[in-house]
């Protein structure tokens, strides 16, 4: 397939409003596309690259490059250059890079640059969500949708499912089935602003920590323990304790959701960074494992024995979990009848909270569990922070938001009277913010170099944010986890904004 040809439908889709739209455009697409392409399309559609993160920045991608005159790129040759542009690295990467994204660029046409760009900045936001590529892919073959979510969540990979569909049409599906050792996409939460929200929502349902740690699969067959992160990842043997908790537990064989985190002595969670950098290193595990301990919790089980669990209710779920698991290893949890016992729900989230856990996760008892999807049955709940800081800086959009200013650089109050970049965010912003956004920051502009527009710091934003992270890509050596947009405040100046003191002040447990 040529990737003219994918930039045009991800053009298409961008423009697309309605749901229904985009499944006709993304079903034509597919009935064009050999199983072969599908690893590459289906990524490349959600705005994702097979060989993640390249090192690319816009001082690259911003060179001008006179593109072709025609279209002859497919998308597998395309994977292949991003594939070695993965593999560059020592002396002289930078320029061997510039080299091959030089190369790609001048065998790309103008639409094709536009959205090779936007994928190597991760800008690619066209709503062709896997949700929204499964019923396209039910479209593109004649199978019954719900039998290809089934077929997804249990396979844990859209582009599996999509590849045995298209060379081997519906009855491919027969293959994926629930099986130990297998990791299945894990069932995730929607947001709800309140506990009283929630339970409104779900009526009797169950009310448990929500842990800032890392969620795990954990897979047994007899003397088998393999670990698995929610992106399907193999983690095995970066973590022993939790292969050594799995073969002490009732059952030899299983399947169990839930959460790995580190514990200080003083019995509080450690931050995220301690956990999720424990949880990443794959040098001397004995040695990080002394020095950042690491314990389970669990929450779910989905298979337990032969049994498939999936469709039965919490209720049930929990009750195998309970007769597997100890209780010191199960997350704490407590019931709730309905909209008239709320206030257990708020005495439970307020314990959580002063257990030093960032919320809890409210979920219906007879909901199944619907692996790889949002579904509404859980509902999240957690404080959000918020912070006025002032916007340093914009990035050029693409798809959708081709022309306008979309992701800001977003910097807090230093002693000295400047400004300290915390992060950046392109999140929360309507259609109508964007264009606003873009006029009132043009008049605004320092410097436009065709990629970031660096602008006066006069523009106060407020933002919201889900905590603190330490980072060394920021001079004040901190940066906002999941930043989103809440509203311009053009009533507040710069000097009103929030300091990088008050901000440190308020996250003492990450303070560098």
């Amino acid at each position: 397939m040529l990737l003219a040809r994918l930039a045009q439908v991800s053009r298409e889709v961008a423009a697309a409003s309605a749901r229904s739209r985009k499944i006709v455009l993304l079903a034509e697409l597919f009935r064009e596309a050999g199983a072969e392409d599908v690893p590459v399309v289906i990524p490349y559609l959600a705005g994702r690259l097979p060989q993640g993160r390249l090192g690319v920045g816009w001082k690259v991608l911003g060179r001008r490059v006179v593109p072709a005159a025609e279209a002859s790129l497919t998308v597998r040759e395309v994977d292949a250059r991003l594939s070695e542009l993965g593999k560059v690295s020592g002396p002289g990467s930078q320029a061997e890079r510039a080299r091959i994204v030089g190369e790609l660029m001048g065998a790309a046409t103008e639409d094709e640059q536009r959205f090779l760009r936007g994928l190597l900045t991760r800008e690619v936001r066209q709503g062709a969500l896997d949700a929204i590529a499964v019923e396209a892919l039910a479209g593109a073959t004649g199978a019954p949708p719900a039998d290809v979510r089934r077929a997804v969540m249990l396979a844990g990979s859209l582009q599996t499912v999509a590849q045995a569909l298209l060379a081997d049409g519906p009855p491919a599906l027969e293959r994926f089935r629930l099986t130990v050792g297998r990791p299945v996409l894990p069932m995730l939460a929607h947001s709800a602003s309140s506990v009283a929200e929630a339970v409104e929502r779900l009526g009797a349902c169950a009310v448990e920590e929500k842990l800032d740690g890392i969620r795990v699969q954990v897979h047994r067959d007899g003397d088998t323990v393999r670990v698995h992160t929610r992106t399907l990842d193999d983690i095995t043997d970066r973590l022993p304790e939790l292969t050594a908790a799995a073969r002490e537990l009732n059952g030899a064989r299983f399947i169990l959701d839930g959460e790995v985190i580190s514990f200080g002595a003083d019995g509080r969670p450690r931050s995220f960074q301690e956990t999720a950098g424990r949880v990443g290193s794959r040098v001397d595990v004995a040695t990080a494992a002394e020095a950042v301990p690491v314990s389970p919790v669990f929450f779910d089980a989905l298979s337990v024995g032969d049994r498939d669990l999936l469709d039965l209710p919490l209720t049930e779920r929990h009750a195998e979990l309970a007769r597997l698991v100890p209780e010191p290893m199960r997350v704490r949890r407590t019931l709730v009848s309905g909209p008239d016992d709320v206030g257990e729900a708020e005495r439970f989230l307020a314990e959580t909270l002063r257990r030093g856990h960032e919320g809890v996760v409210v979920k219906a008892l007879d909901a199944a569990y619907s692996a790889g999807r949002r579904g509404a049955a859980w509902l999240k709940v957690k404080p959000v922070h918020t912070l006025d800081l002032v916007v340093l800086a914009a990035e050029w959009g693409h798809g959708r938001r081709t022309g306008k200013l979309s992701n800001l650089h977003l910097g807090a109050r230093t002693a000295d009277g400047g400004f300290a970049m915390l992060g950046k965010t392109f999140k929360g912003m309507t259609d109508a913010m964007l264009a606003w956004q873009t006029e009132r920051l043009r008049r605004l502009t320092v410097e436009d170099d065709g990629w970031v527009v660096t602008v006066r710091p006069e523009l106060v934003v407020e933002i919201a944010y889900d905590g603190l992270q330490r980072s060394t890509r920021y001079p004040a050596g901190v940066t906002l986890r999941f930043a989103r947009v809440v509203r311009y405040r053009e009533d507040k100046r710069p000097e009103d904004a929030d300091s990088v003191a008050t901000l440190l002040a308020a996250h003492p447990e990450i303070a560098p």
